[in-house]
């Protein structure tokens, strides 16, 4: 993740900008005064700190998703 400094005017002036490179994975610390105030960075929407990982995109299948009733009757085929 890209970290980088800019002044609080900056960011008053130009916040659609910031919020679409954090949108993009940026963070950013913003100073005051030659000071550090604080950050943004990007929200972790599942509070999991990425340690999920995408195992199977059923979208690949069919680009509406697979219903989740065809997907547990293939499984009760597989367990017996």
């Amino acid at each position: 993740m890209k970290q980088s400094i800019i002044g609080l005017k900056e960011l008053r002036e130009n916040t659609e900008k910031y919020i679409s490179q954090v949108n993009k994975g940026r963070t950013f610390t913003v100073i005051k005064r030659s000071k550090p105030v604080f950050k943004i960075s990007p929200v972790d929407e599942w509070g999991d700190e990425g340690v999920w990982e995408t195992v199977v995109d059923f979208r690949e299948i069919d680009k509406h998703g697979v219903p989740a009733k065809d997907i547990l009757k293939a499984l009760k085929k597989i367990d017996g």
